[in-house]
């Protein structure tokens, strides 16, 4: 999606099913929760623009990226979720801590699609700098948290009509 012109922040909700049937788990990283905490409430935000209760709507917070995946894990073996969205940001540094991480993490989050019955949203910045974090999370190029939330609402959708 990223070689598409569209910015999927901007989003029309008369295309978007009605998510008021569904509950969402989101897990949160606590790490970069200057970043973390916008890409949250872009998603919050276009959940209840969507019709989702409040009360549909779990929220647990982890330490970083990397504890995403048990965070997600969890989230749909207790919490009778429709979709999970995972929240986090890694922000590149001098060390190989970040290619690290980023992959685990992407691999992790793609095995709990491939394990579970329970979509899980990437909502994971992979930014060489803050900056660019920024930008990403309710900046100059709109808020990927909204555009997770879309997905994630496009995703209960579907698993509840296959």
């Amino acid at each position: 999606m990223a070689t598409q012109n569209k910015n999927l922040s901007e989003y029309n909700k008369n295309e978007i099913p009605n998510a008021a049937d569904f509950r969402f788990g989101i897990v949160v990283s606590e790490w970069n929760s200057h970043i973390t905490q916008g890409l949250y409430q872009g998603a919050i935000d276009a959940l209840l623009d969507c019709g989702a209760l409040e009360s549909n709507i779990v929220t647990w917070n982890v330490p970083g990226s990397f504890e995403l995946i048990y965070g997600s894990s969890q989230m749909i073996k207790t919490q009778h979720v429709d979709c999970v969205i995972a929240i986090g940001s890694v922000i590149k540094g001098e060390t190989m801590h970040f290619e690290f991480v980023c992959e685990g993490v992407t691999q992790g989050i793609k095995d709990l699609n491939v394990i579970h019955d329970v979509p899980v949203i990437f909502c994971v910045l992979t930014d060489n700098n803050e900056q660019q974090s920024i930008d990403r999370s309710g900046g100059k190029h709109g808020n990927k948290g909204t555009e997770a939330a879309i997905a994630a609402i496009k995703m209960a959708y579907l698993r509840k009509n296959i």
